[in-house]
Formats: C-alpha cells, sequence, structure tokens
C-alpha cells in the first residue's frame, strides 16, 4: 500500500519540477540589484566577464563585440518578469561569443527567471529585439580587446569634408590633402578618435558653429563619445592635423569657384527584376510624398530630398558623386541585400569617380550623419545637458539662468526614505481607546448638528446624528470646556474688578469664571459624493453667523468622508454610520448591507453601506444586512451576520448598532456564519458566493505615499486609518499587506517619481525580508482603476474613484 503511495506521487510529479535553481555565487558578475526595476540593462562582455553599459550607449554596439540585453517588465499581474538577449556582432572573437551565451543563462539563473536566451545576430536581429530599443539600433566599427589575445585598435578611414550651405549645412567629400582646403569655407577632418574643425581665414563663425555641432553628432552617435573635437584657425594647426592630411602645402589657396554648385544627389531603388537588378531612379523632385506644397519646385530641388521618400521594405543607393551610400530597410527582402551591397562593392570601379570616393553601407535607424545630411531636416536637434555645463564652470557666483538653477539643484537632490525603516503603527488597546472617547466626551458641552437640503443648512434631529449621507454634507457645533491655569491671587482679584456692585460672594465668582473657559469647534463633514458647493455655502452662511456668535473662540475643521478627526469620531462612541445616497431619498425597496470595521483603534469604528453582494463578506468582520418587505405592519428584516472569526466586543457592538439603526417595525435577528435562513439571507443578499474567511492583511497593512513636491523624493506612511481616498492622483502609494508589495500609480505621476519610487519598493522589501522573513513581499504594480481584490479589500467600503465635479 505504502509502495503504491509512492509510486502516485511520483507519477503526478513534474520532472522539471525537481530541478533547483543551482546555488552559485553571481555577484562577481551581475550587482544585487539587477533585474529588480523595470527597464533595459545592457552588459558588454570584455575579458570573459560581462561589464554594465552606460544608458547613454544602449543601441550602440561595436561590430567585434557580444552583448547581453536584460530587458526588466511587469507582467499583467504585477509581477517582475524578463526577457535576454545576447547579441552577437560579426567580427567578434569567440571568446566574446562564448561568454555572452554562458553569461546570458548565468543572469537568467541569477534572477530565477523561467524565460529563455535569445541569440541575436549582426544585420538580422528580430523585430522583438529591435522594439527593446524603439528601432534605434547603430553599429560602430571596433571593439574591446579579446580575453585570449590582443587586437590592434580599429581601423578608422581618414575622411576630409568641405562645409557649405547657410541654413542647413552639407558635407561634400573631398581628397584628403592640404591642397583641398580654401581659406573661404570650414573643413572637418575626421581621423576616428579625433575630429578637426578647421576654419579659414575668410570663413563664417555661424559655419564654424554648425560644424562643431555636426562633429558632436558623429562624436555622440558613431564614436560613443570617445572622439576629441578640436576646433583649429587658419595658421594655428599643430603638427598632428598636417600629418593627418599628408603634409602641409605651401599655401592655401582660394580654388573653389564662386558659382560652385554641388552635383546633385541622385536616389535609385534597387529592385529585383526578371535575371536582372532594376535601378529605377526615385524623381523626389516631383514626389508626391512631400507635404509642403509652398515650396517652388524650380527653387532648390537638392532640399527636396526627404526621409519620408525611404521605405522601410526596399533598399535605395544614394549617389553623391564622391560618396555613395547604400540604404537598407529594416524588412526588405534579403535577396535585395544582398544585391545591393554586391552592387554597391562594384558601383565606385563601373562608374566613373575620384579616388577618394567611397561606398557606404546604411542600416534603417542606423543612419551615419553624413548620409543624414544630405537629406532635409533629418536629426536637427542635438540636446544639450545644460547641468554638466554648469559643473564644468568653476565660478559658479557667476552662473546665470538655467544653468544656476540645474547647478542648484544639483546640489539639494536628496531622499527620504525613513518612512520605509520605522515600525508599523501599532494598534492601540480597547481600554485606551474608550478612556480617550470618555476623556472627549467630559470636555464636551454640547453638540448641535446641520444638514444641507438645498441651498441652506437646517438643523439635524438628534436622532440622527451619527447617521451620514455619502450626497450630503453636515455641521457640527461643538462646545468644550478648556481648563484654564491661574493664580490664586490674581483670581481674586480680577473676580472684584469685574463683579463691581453686583454681588461679592466668593461662589458667584467660581460659577461666573467657567462660563469663559470654553472654545467652540465647527466640524464640516463631506460625503464622498457630495459637491464641493456645500462648503462654499457654509463658507458665506454658518460660517460667518458662528463667527459673529463666537469671536476669537471658532476654530473651522473641515473633513471628507472616512478622513474624520479622532476627537469627532469619539462623540459617537462607535456608533458612526455611513450610508449611500442622499438623506430622505427613499431607498428602503432594496436591500442593503453594511459593512463594521475598526481601523487601528476603537476610535476609527464605521459601519458603512457596500455592495449588497455575498462576495464581499468576511469571516473576521460583522456585518448588517436589512431585507426589506413590502408589508405594511412589519417594515422588513434586519440580520447581523456574525463571521466566525469575528471579535467577539465587535459582535455586541453590532447588535448594538443594529438595535439603534432599526426601530421595532423590522424583524431583528442575530446569526453566526453557517447559520444563515435560506429563505431571506441569501435570497436578500443576491445569491452565496466565495468570500474571504480571513483577514490577515488588517495585521500587515500599511499604505506609504511617495511624492517630490517638497522638492525632493520624499516617503510619508498614512495612518493605520487610511482610505480609498488616500490614493492620490499625482502621487505613487506603496501597500504592503503582508504578502505583497503593490506600487500603486495615479494618472499624473511624472516618470521620475515612477523610477524613485520603484527603487524604494525594494528597499522595502529588502527590508521586511530581514526583519520578517517568514512572510516575503512581491512586487506588484497597479494601475488607476485595474486594482485587484487582495489590494481593494485593505480599503473598507472600496468604490468607484471620485470624478471631478462639472
Amino acid at each position: 500500500e505504502n509502495g503504491d503511495l509512492k509510486y502516485g506521487d511520483l507519477k503526478v510529479r513534474r520532472w522539471d519540477k525537481s530541478l533547483e535553481k543551482p546555488q552559485l555565487d553571481y555577484s562577481e558578475f551581475f550587482m544585487e540589484d539587477v533585474g529588480q526595476v523595470p527597464g533595459v540593462t545592457v552588459f558588454q562582455i570584455e575579458n570573459f566577464v560581462p561589464l554594465q553599459v552606460d544608458e547613454a550607449f544602449h543601441g550602440k554596439f561595436y561590430e567585434a563585440d557580444c552583448y547581453i540585453i536584460l530587458k526588466t517588465f511587469l507582467d499583467d499581474n504585477g509581477a517582475l518578469n524578463w526577457q535576454i538577449f545576447y547579441w552577437i556582432g560579426q567580427e567578434a572573437t569567440l571568446d566574446k561569443k562564448a561568454g555572452s551565451a554562458i553569461h546570458a543563462v548565468n543572469l537568467r539563473n541569477f534572477l530565477g527567471a523561467e524565460c529563455r536566451t535569445i541569440r541575436e545576430e549582426m544585420g538580422d536581429e528580430s523585430e522583438e529585439f529591435s522594439a527593446v530599443f524603439n528601432n534605434e539600433i547603430s553599429y560602430i566599427e571596433g571593439g574591446t580587446a579579446s580575453g585570449f589575445y590582443t587586437v590592434e585598435d580599429s581601423n578608422y578611414t581618414i575622411r576630409l569634408y568641405r562645409v557649405y550651405g547657410k541654413k542647413n549645412i552639407k558635407l561634400e567629400s573631398v581628397p584628403v590633402k592640404g591642397s583641398s582646403l580654401d581659406p573661404r569655407f570650414v573643413f572637418l577632418l575626421d581621423t576616428g578618435l579625433e575630429i578637426f574643425i578647421w576654419r579659414g581665414v575668410n570663413a563664417t563663425l555661424g559655419a564654424t558653429t554648425k560644424a562643431r555641432l555636426f562633429a558632436e553628432k558623429i562624436n555622440k552617435n558613431e564614436r560613443r563619445g570617445k572622439a576629441e573635437i578640436v576646433t583649429l584657425m587658419q595658421n594655428q594647426e599643430p603638427p598632428e592635423f598636417w600629418e593627418a592630411l599628408g603634409g602641409q602645402p605651401e599655401e592655401i589657396k582660394k580654388h573653389v569657384p564662386d558659382d560652385f554648385s554641388p552635383i546633385r544627389p541622385k536616389l535609385y531603388k534597387v529592385g529585383l527584376g526578371l535575371g536582372y537588378l532594376e535601378l529605377p531612379q526615385v524623381n523626389y523632385k516631383l514626389s508626391v510624398e512631400h507635404k509642403d506644397h509652398k515650396i517652388k519646385l524650380d527653387t532648390l530641388p537638392e532640399l527636396r530630398l526627404v526621409q519620408s521618400l525611404l521605405d522601410t521594405k526596399c533598399v535605395y543607393i544614394l549617389d553623391c558623386w564622391s560618396d555613395v551610400f547604400i540604404w537598407i530597410g529594416r524588412k526588405s527582402p534579403r535577396l535585395v541585400r544582398a544585391a545591393a551591397l554586391k552592387l554597391g562593392q562594384e558601383l565606385c570601379s563601373m562608374l566613373h569617380r575620384p579616388k577618394h570616393s567611397s561606398v557606404t553601407r546604411n542600416l534603417e535607424g542606423t543612419e551615419c550623419q553624413v548620409f543624414k545630411s544630405k537629406f532635409k531636416n533629418w536629426d536637427d536637434v542635438l540636446k544639450v545637458d545644460y547641468s554638466r555645463a554648469a559643473e564644468t564652470v568653476q565660478q559658479n557666483d557667476n552662473l546665470q539662468g538655467k544653468v544656476k538653477k540645474d547647478a542648484e539643484q544639483k546640489d539639494q537632490m536628496k531622499a527620504d526614505l525613513t518612512a520605509l525603516f520605522l515600525p508599523r503603527q501599532p494598534p492601540m488597546p480597547l481600554t485606551e481607546a474608550e478612556q480617550l472617547m470618555e476623556e472627549w466626551n467630559e470636555d464636551l458641552d454640547g453638540m448641535e448638528g446641520f444638514v444641507l437640503e438645498g441651498k441652506k443648512f437646517t438643523r439635524l434631529p438628534e436622532e440622527e446624528f451619527g447617521h451620514f449621507y455619502t450626497q450630503d454634507c453636515y455641521v457640527f457645533l461643538c462646545r468644550y470646556w478648556v481648563p484654564v491655569e491661574y493664580e490664586d491671587d490674581t483670581k481674586e482679584k480680577e473676580g472684584q474688578g469685574g463683579e463691581g456692585g453686583r454681588g461679592k460672594g466668593h461662589e458667584d465668582e467660581e460659577d461666573k469664571q467657567p462660563e469663559e473657559d470654553f472654545q467652540c469647534v465647527v466640524y464640516f463633514w463631506q460625503g464622498r459624493q457630495a459637491s464641493n458647493m456645500g462648503w462654499l455655502t457654509f463658507t458665506f452662511s454658518l460660517q460667518k453667523k458662528f463667527e459673529s456668535l463666537f469671536p476669537g473662540k471658532l476654530k473651522v475643521v473641515r473633513m471628507t468622508q472616512q478622513q474624520e478627526n479622532l476627537k469627532f469620531l469619539s462623540h459617537f462612541k462607535r456608533k458612526f454610520i455611513i450610508h449611500k445616497g442622499k438623506r430622505k431619498q427613499n431607498a428602503d425597496s432594496q436591500p442593503s448591507l453594511y459593512h463594521i470595521r475598526t481601523n487601528g483603534s476603537a476610535l476609527c469604528t464605521r459601519t458603512i453601506q457596500i455592495g449588497t453582494d455575498s462576495g464581499n463578506l468576511n469571516s473576521e468582520f460583522c456585518f448588517i444586512l436589512k431585507v426589506p418587505f413590502e408589508s405594511t405592519d412589519n417594515q422588513g428584516i434586519v440580520y447581523t451576520w456574525v463571521g466566525r472569526a469575528a471579535d467577539p466586543d465587535e459582535a455586541k457592538l453590532a447588535e448594538d448598532i443594529m438595535n439603534s439603526m432599526f426601530d421595532d417595525t423590522y424583524s431583528k435577528q442575530v446569526i453566526n456564519e453557517g447559520e444563515e435562513p435560506e429563505n431571506f439571507f441569501w435570497v436578500g443578499i443576491g445569491s452565496q458566493k466565495q468570500y474571504d474567511e480571513d483577514a490577515e492583511y488588517m495585521k500587515y497593512a500599511r499604505l506609504f505615499r511617495c511624492s517630490n513636491e517638497k522638492g525632493y523624493f520624499s516617503v510619508s506612511e498614512k495612518c493605520s486609518d487610511f482610505c480609498q481616498d488616500d490614493l492620490a492622483d499625482d502621487d505613487i502609494m506603496l501597500l504592503d499587506n503582508g504578502k505583497e508589495v503593490y506600487m500603486w500609480v495615479g494618472s499624473q505621476t511624472s516618470q521620475v517619481e515612477i523610477k524613485l519610487s520603484l527603487k524604494a519598493c525594494q528597499v522595502y522589501i529588502q527590508h521586511m525580508r530581514a526583519k520578517d522573513s517568514e512572510h516575503p513581499r512581491k512586487l506588484r504594480l497597479v494601475r488607476k482603476g485595474n486594482e485587484p481584490h487582495c489590494f481593494t479589500r485593505c480599503f473598507h467600503a472600496w468604490g468607484a474613484f471620485k470624478t471631478p465635479p462639472s
């Protein structure tokens, strides 16, 4: 028999379930926080080890290197998930290829990911991989040294360009020699890791500035920021400049004709015919793809070459006389690509071209700057890091404008995460809460209530104290005795001077003195669905009246539903009931369900009407269900439902609340969970559904607010009596329920707050792992309006979010 059991166990157990994550130490290769925050992380294989690449160089790959790309994201359930790619450069050595594959698997084991590692090869990347970098992948010649042996540094072809054009500068390739220079022009000499901007004595400053910006783009996009840019004036050239040009000429002469006009580029589309190549020329001058009809067709036709002419499904050849470019669309057929590359290699020998001409291949999205310059308005904007420029200025006192502001903000950047490390606020004992309630009610001399009806406040009957409606506004005027400490002698003198001839007895003084020692507090309460007009009506009517009656002794406290003042709550002695809808609206024909819940302290006990659905029940709470009848002599039956794990004191309170809410025209009954009468209870509540049988989350629930409104990022904790309206739409909220940490994202939060809040989540989860190892938390992302049940049940009476007033 035991053998059968063991065989059965083996039969249902999958082989892969018994596999465990290898107990290896990956800390030598990967930082602890890798893959814990959504985003893209790139590693470059160097000397057999993965080294993390700076974010500025994501999407730029050396042809002789291999990379590992980790994409971290949150799935539909809000859990962390990963995609792992390893990219192979076409010139990469064997050690780099093997290292990228091995460390991709190591990274997967380190994260405990279930995804597969995906191989990507240079020039044949999948659409999924390209999407990681928004289809902006570029290749750079060269790479790091091999781990097996040392390779020579990348060889760059030296190129010399003459810069011309006023609004949009153009570059014309010229022979790499000193005699190509002309004192009326600016020239750009590209030697690879040094880019020289040479300015002739008669050249304009504007052309020099634009050439410098062009060199910055080359350095940023093609050299990964490793090139040095040098600006030179004629007759101030260093020896290495003339060395690159093959020697210094005896004299720099004007040789470019005054009527110089560059040869108009010709654009060809590569196609495959019946056994031969087709090269139809694109007449971009008359192309219907141009949106701007204001430009005359006969003026500057060369400026009509625009990026929109290039179709991603095709291959093109751009013939600029001294430069030939082959542009390859990402979705172009492989056969056409191969034919175009072969044709490009033979093109210069087939056609009459100068010796310095070259053929350059450009893959869509990775075009070189010289190619882009042939088109109108392609990549004109260069992002400038003002804050970095500010750091290079030594005299900070002289900084002005945005540079000064950014520099000051960098110095002030800080984050306050103290709240994440503080222990959870312990619940207040019942005896302490009752004592506090008694003291506050002893100080209360009287309370008057008012409710907004139409456009004015009317007096609220005393029997309705403690009953609130979500669409109404209430005002309570409370008068408190305030103890005043004074000297006995002073009291006598003041008493004698104040009494005059009215009396001389000491008893009269004591009787009169307390009348002056009081304070009036006006509590304004607004329901979740009530209009803000209630507050405006109060400020212009009742508040003015109260201020005239009690000058200097009036305090106004504005509150919204479930965010009440504790002292205010204490006056209702735990019988604080919130109904749906509006007062005096007859809704007795439908069953109604009320949930009694205490948040952190007996003072914060509320009975709130919720959706009449048995799925809202919970075994640790008490509920009140009203089932109305159509009979005239019996209005209906009311049940107090006591969960099997409910607190006995709360069960007694629930019965008292039921008796105070409903008079004797209702039949009242207390029932325990599992003893519900089928005919009325389950019929009244709708139908019997599955519901939660525990509320363990009440022992752990914490709500944090992440914000940078103070000028820096800070995390603060809401008190244990939090509610749905504490979820601020312009902030990030962190909710811990003991099993998961939810990061709730409002609809108006900034990207900076999201990134910093993710880091704060990670810090909190690691802290709780050390403090409460028995309850490890998982990270979940929640967007406003898509909250799961495990999130919403932490809030008393969860409902629809407030909508802005019309």
